[in-house]
């Protein structure tokens, strides 16, 4: 019975080995021969790695769309890591990093030396002047991990132990660890590409593929840089892109850990986040519209995969395509513009009152509808093309051509001030149409205090007040009405506000018994009464005095100013953002006091001789207000020359307003403001628009 048994088992048993091998023939039977040919097209991959392919930034239209900011295509250098040798092979890197580096010296091309060590004039290694940060993250446990009081030397020395650099000369030393401290800086893999050189020639380009076996791991990739078509156009508002600095990349790596922390977001929307994030060699805009629509200008990075088969051979494919920047159209004309700015700075040059003090200004034109900025204009300029290498001596000038005096500047008004106190004093029925004020050179409300207008101007009303700019008639308004309520009327009129602009402007002053408290001084009566002439702390940017002066062109409606009029996608099929105008608030002032004040603006603008071969009427007040400067070590009293206006009178379309520092007269910016009507209204001699001012790209 036990034999049988055992016979039994014994047969199970080699039955079951014979299953097995049988199923196991099976499938390499199906591998081999039924599917061979499927997996003989298919290798093993080993390992699969992932880099950025960057997106091209979007484009800056005019509103014809005509282009004012483009991309060219350039040739940069970039170690990949899928490629490169590993940090393990620390001597072969050392060896293809020197070569680079020579070869691109010797090519007379820069390449992108990051480290903050410097050798000075006697050899002897320094920290780099004005990198704290740097310097502190070479010390840091990610680099060197060395105590905070560490020299320069004492860096170095760790630089050349670290990364195997001794049999090499001290000046190569010091480059090849350059780039081994950036690639530790950006934390170099696949996904983290460094840009060893931004841009290089093609024959440059052409010796790094023909030596592509030696080279490993550097690679040629067709980038883009920012391509102007005027550098001249606009450069305060365009503004450029730069690399970013340690504070914006915090920044914007804070930004992203926070969003990519809510977990209600899809995979996709992860996925569309991480290639929207910024790596630490990313540009991104610095100031004007490239820093304000840096989210829709900057685009979304696509994605290329290196696969490794199991014979060592690479692939490489995009697998996710990169999606260019949307395209910013802006409410400038660029022909009108340039006009503009070509007008500021020949009536500057040939008006300036003092050659000692530097001759600057701006002027702002909108359109009164809607507040869309048509030009904006600073004098002196400069050319975005030639921006990084001009910096040095733009930023010594003394004239500071890199201010933007439209936005950022604040002036004391002067009479300009005066149409918004006529509107307060008619809409709080302290005068009338008809109320007439007696000038007699010297204002006696306060004995102690004398102040003064510049005419006798005898029994007078507001309409002709604001035409010969009679003090008297505005002190006693403004003593009438008493700060606060001078300062309601001004507020709703947006004056001591910002405009709302994309890019930064100033605030302003609102001369107030609050604001001189704050600031540590008293309010007295008398200066109520020099606050209603433009006075006192009041101080306003152009581009405020731009949009005041719409308001009551349009008839009380205060809109929002803005740059920028639309958004599209980059092939331009989808519109993204429209801009129609957003009404900030409605001064409530009655239109039969508007009609007073316009009416009254229409008497200078009618009494101007700069104005009488315009094919509009022009409404406009003028001011002048007193200046001091520091020249050479004493101060130069001199006077800056302002002016509000509109046109068409009957049917007003735009707002000018112009701020002239040094200039003896406001009435004398006249010229200026007669030269934009011109170019506008097409009428200047020589000056033919490729399109009408007001058409959009659609």
């Amino acid at each position: 019975m036990e034999k049988k048994s055992f016979k039994i088992r014994t047969a199970a048993g080699f039955f079951a080995v014979v299953f097995f091998f049988a199923l196991f023939f099976a499938d390499l039977f199906r591998i081999q021969v039924v599917h061979a040919e499927e997996y003989s097209t298919q290798k093993v991959a080993l390992r699969t790695s992932e880099t950025t392919v960057k997106a091209a930034r979007g484009e800056i239209l005019d509103c014809n769309g005509v282009p004012l900011v483009t991309n060219e295509q350039v040739n940069s250098v970039v170690l990949d890591a899928s490629y490169f040798p590993s940090a393990k092979a620390q001597e072969q890197r050392n060896e293809i990093l020197c070569a680079l580096i020579h070869l691109t010296e010797e090519a007379d091309i820069a390449w992108n030396d990051n480290l903050p060590l410097v050798f000075d004039a006697n050899g002897n290694i320094q920290y780099k002047e004005n990198a704290d940060s740097d310097i502190a993250f070479l010390k840091s446990r990610d680099v060197l991990h060395l105590n905070s009081y560490a020299t320069a030397q004492n860096c170095f020395d760790s630089l050349v132990e670290k990364f195997s650099l001794q049999n090499y000369s001290k000046a190569d030393a010091r480059k090849i660890a350059s780039v081994c401290y950036s690639l530790k800086k950006i934390a170099f893999s696949a996904a983290n590409p460094f840009t060893f050189a931004d841009e290089v020639p093609n024959d440059f380009a052409a010796k790094i593929k023909e030596n592509s076996a030696f080279y490993q791991g550097v690679d040629i990739r067709v980038t883009t840089r920012r391509s102007y078509t005027d550098g001249t156009v606009a450069p305060h508002i365009l503004g450029v892109v730069g690399k970013l600095n340690a504070e914006e990349y915090t920044e914007k790596k804070s930004g992203y850990d926070e969003a990519s922390a809510d977990e209600t977001l899809s995979t996709a929307e992860k996925q569309t986040l991480s290639l929207r994030a910024y790596a630490m060699d990313d540009t991104i805009g610095k100031f004007g519209i490239e820093s304000a629509m840096e989210d829709y200008l900057r685009g979304t990075n696509g994605v290329m995969t290196t696969t490794t088969d199991a014979e060592g051979n690479k692939e490489t494919e995009i697998t996710t395509a990169p999606v260019d920047g949307d395209a910013v159209i802006l409410t400038i004309d660029a022909a009108f513009q340039k006009q503009v700015q070509d007008s500021l700075a020949t009536f500057i040059q040939n008006y300036r009152d003092k050659a000692s003090i530097p001759a600057v200004g701006s002027a702002v034109v909108m359109d009164v509808h809607s507040g869309a900025v048509l030009a904006c204009a600073t004098y002196p300029s400069y050319n975005l093309s030639t921006y990084y290498a001009d910096y040095n001596t733009l930023a010594a000038d003394k004239s500071s051509p890199l201010w933007n005096r439209a936005l950022l500047s604040t002036y004391e008004p002067g009479s300009t001030m005066k149409p918004a106190i006529a509107l307060a004093g008619l809409e709080e029925g302290i005068i009338t149409e008809s109320t007439k004020f007696r000038c007699t050179h010297i204002y006696t409300q306060f004995p102690d205090t004398p102040f003064k207008c510049l005419g006798y101007h005898g029994s007078i009303d507001v309409k002709e007040a604001l035409n010969q700019s009679c003090n008297i008639y505005f002190y006693e308004t403004g003593r009438l009405l008493g700060i606060n309520k001078m300062n309601e009327y001004c507020t709703r009129l947006g004056l001591g506000q910002k405009t709302g602009v994309e890019i930064p402007e100033s605030t302003g002053v609102l001369a107030s018994i609050a604001y001189r408290e704050a600031h540590g001084g008293t309010w007295y009566p008398g200066d109520t009464v020099q606050a209603a002439i433009g006075q006192s702390d009041n101080l306003f940017t152009p581009i405020q005095l731009a949009n005041y002066a719409a308001t009551v062109a349009n008839g009380g409606t205060r809109h929002q100013a803005h740059f920028v009029k639309s958004v599209k996608s980059a092939d331009y099929k989808e519109t993204v953002l429209e801009n129609t105008g957003t009404v900030l608030n409605e001064t409530g002032i009655s239109a039969n006091n508007i009609r007073i004040v316009k009416e009254g603006m229409l008497r200078l603008g009618s009494r101007l001789s700069a104005f009488k071969d315009l094919p509009v009427q022009v409404a406009a007040k003028s001011g002048t207000a007193e200046s001091k400067a520091k020249v050479n070590g004493s101060i130069v009293e001199g006077l800056n020359g302002f002016m509000i206006s509109f046109a068409p009178y009957d049917n007003p379309e735009i707002a000018v307003a112009v701020a002239i520092e040094n200039l003896n007269s406001g009435s004398a910016t006249a010229v200026l403001v007669a030269d934009i009507y011109k170019a506008y209204f097409n009428t200047a001699e020589n000056y033919s628009a490729q399109q009408g001012y007001n058409t959009v790209l659609q």
